[in-house]
């Protein structure tokens, strides 16, 4: 079997951020909004740097302003990632772009996703689940209702919680109350760290957060305690080296510690984090590790049993799937 058509598991992936910029661009022209500073003079997306990034993403975000424009988006977003290979896919979700943080509003943008999802599902072969999201550097209080929102709409659909946005703003500690409030209410967690910031910033969100899974974590690389305390403890890292590159995290594909990790034991996942953002595919992404490290299918297909191990799906989804990857 070929690496294209391997089944794949991706589990860091952000549902606004994996908008077509067509898909952007023409919903931009149905609402009237003007959008033409974000995009290049070849229609993709355009940002210098991180900086950049959040706020071309925020832009973009603008233009989906209800359930159904949100529904037209995951329709989009899963027949494209299943195209690439994908069968099993999680998300990020933020009621902050979903309704404000309103929970009534909330639960009719999640309706809308979760029948997307459904009809992608019977249509494209892929099971999409969600993780709500707090958007770091809005701060702790605005995290609050987000939480709640998490609290309230947990479920066998609705399954993680986590936080994303500029590592640099404030700390895990801020933070502490939403994931209390979400692992109460049987959420599993998740946190960005160890992407912009430092390696102490993975352990910042394993003790203040006490998440499972880190979200990137490839600073982590820079201290051989973090490393072996990641692989002695089984914490998964969500890698997106395309995305690491895109920014300017590493250089290139040769210089990226993914195969370091790994081979220093670390559970690793990949994903594509923002794919038309950064250029990428999960199959782009597979063609390059690959020849970087020289990793093969047998790699690769260890790597997404990793990755279905770790989903925070429920024991009969993660069952149901694990075959179509057993028969690679």
């Amino acid at each position: 079997m070929s690496l294209a058509a391997l089944p794949k598991v991706e589990l860091h992936t952000h549902l606004e951020g994996c908008a077509p910029p067509a898909f952007i661009a023409g919903l931009a022209r149905e609402k009237s909004v003007d959008l033409s500073g974000i995009f290049t003079a070849d229609g993709a997306y355009a940002f210098r740097d991180f900086a950049q990034f959040l706020k071309v993403y925020e832009a973009a975000t603008s233009v989906l302003q209800s359930p159904e424009d949100f529904a037209r988006l995951t329709r989009a977003v899963l027949q494209e990632r299943a195209e690439d290979g994908v069968i099993y896919m999680e998300t990020f979700l933020s009621p902050d772009f979903c309704g404000g943080g309103d929970l009534t509003a909330w639960r009719d943008y999640l309706a809308a996703i979760r029948e997307a999802a459904g009809e992608a599902e019977r249509d494209f072969g892929i099971s999409l689940r969600g993780i709500v999201s707090c958007i770091r550097h809005f701060g702790p209080d605005r995290a609050r209702p987000v939480a709640l929102c998490a609290a309230e709409t947990a479920g066998d659909w609705l399954v993680g919680f986590g936080i994303a946005g500029d590592e640099n703003a404030g700390s895990p500690a801020d933070f502490a109350w939403p994931f209390d409030a979400a692992r109460e209410a049987g959420l599993r967690l998740t946190a960005h760290a160890g992407e912009w910031a430092g390696p102490q910033s993975v352990r910042d969100a394993l003790t203040a957060l006490r998440v499972e899974r880190i979200g990137h974590g490839v600073r982590a690389i820079e201290d051989a305690a973090l490393v072996e305390q990641l692989a002695e403890k089984g914490v998964v890292l969500e890698v997106c080296p395309g995305s690491n590159i895109a920014l300017g995290v590493f250089a290139d594909w040769r210089a990226h510690p993914v195969a370091r990790l790994r081979a220093a034991g670390v559970r690793v996942t990949l994903s594509t984090d923002d794919p038309p953002f950064f250029h990428t595919t999960l199959r782009a992404e597979y063609d390059r590790l690959a020849e970087a490290f020289g990793w093969d299918e047998a790699d690769f297909a260890a790597i997404n049993r990793d990755a279905l191990a770790a989903a925070f799906c429920d024991p009969a989804t993660r069952d149901r799937l694990l075959p179509r990857l057993e028969n690679t």
